[in-house]
């Protein structure tokens, strides 16, 4: 059968770096609060030339060479964002552009802070069909463009960023020692659109509009959501978190990340945390953690690797594979 493997890894992230420090000039706030309720130390904010689209291109380009491939070997590229550079066309066909990509096809895909994770998903399933033998898989954002910087209870939390990874079609065996994507579980729930959401679109106010979250409600329901795809993913698989080498969850609060990993069983040591240095970049954060981890050395060949993420809408999912 027919796997989907990573067979490399980029990030980018912008010049500046915003601190907790920083944060306490603009808002009424304080370092202390913000790391005891979120473990935020730091975020980096795009800046004038610093874009979504542009954030990609060099997360993708990293990829690339972390691949040892060039652009000729991509067939697809999945963009999953919700900051696009543009209402249309899709930020994926500008990225195509940049990278001096003229074939294949490109498209964006909005599922919030669960985006990489959908992406991932669907082009794994391109991969298995045979339209593709190899994808670009991108995370970006630029939420900073989207925050009311008024809002204590918002601003602190988010930041700008970019991971890739590139994946290929793989002729496997069909067991669970594969390389590749072993299993997955996508969901969602509409119903909670207003626990967490923007206040504009071009069908509604003609803005961008502002991020809004209930922050309370959100932490309510995210450890339940997180372990429910995770448990699936296992339930696929007969694999269990004891198989586990590494847990790399949506980057959006470490007590959440805690929590969740305590739930189901994942030693500390086995997690990728990387909240304190990125904040929540949304789609950036899993695979903005899944570089941090490939860059020290921490993934080595043939660990066992659980994704997740949970987002607005409410949207959640996780991917099991295997490096």
């Amino acid at each position: 059968m027919i796997r989907s493997a990573i067979c490399g890894i980029g990030a980018a992230l912008p010049r500046h770096v915003m601190t907790n420090s920083e944060l306490e000039t603009k808002v009424d706030t304080s370092d202390a609060w913000i790391v005891q309720r979120t473990g935020i130390r730091q975020r980096y904010i795009a800046g004038k030339g610093e874009t979504t689209v542009s954030l990609g291109t060099a997360a993708a380009q990293k990829a690339l060479e972390n691949a040892r491939l060039g652009v000729d070997a991509i067939d697809m590229i999945i963009l999953a964002t919700s900051t696009p550079d543009h209402t249309f066309p899709a930020s994926a066909t500008e990225i195509q552009s940049n990278l001096g990509m003229n074939h294949g096809f490109a498209f964006d895909v909005q599922a919030v802070c669960s985006g990489f994770v959908f992406a991932l998903v669907t082009a794994d399933n391109y991969l298995r069909a045979g339209m593709a033998r190899r994808a670009l898989v991108i995370g970006a954002e630029t939420f900073s463009r989207i925050l009311d910087w008024h809002d204590r209870s918002t601003c602190v939390l988010f930041g700008d960023g970019a991971g890739a990874v590139v994946l290929e079609a793989r002729s496997s065996k069909g067991t669970i020692n594969d390389t590749g994507i072993l299993a997955s579980c996508l969901r969602s729930d509409g119903r909670h659109m207003e626990k967490l959401y923007v206040d504009g679109g071009p069908s509604t106010t003609r803005t961008v509009g502002h991020l809004h979250m209930q922050g309370r409600e959100v932490f309510k329901y995210a450890v339940g959501m997180i372990t429910d795809v995770v448990d699936n993913c296992f339930a696929q698989t007969g694999l269990s978190a004891r198989d586990l080498n590494w847990f790399v969850p949506h980057q959006a609060n470490k007590r959440i990340i805690d929590a969740a990993a305590h739930k189901l069983g994942i030693a500390p040591e086995k997690v990728v945390i990387t909240v304190g240095e990125h904040g929540n970049t949304s789609a950036a954060s899993v695979p903005l953690a899944l570089a941090a981890a490939s860059r020290d050395g921490r993934l080595k060949k043939g660990d066992l690797i659980m994704l997740e993420a949970m987002g607005g809408g409410f949207t959640w999912g996780a991917v099991l594979l295997r490096r």
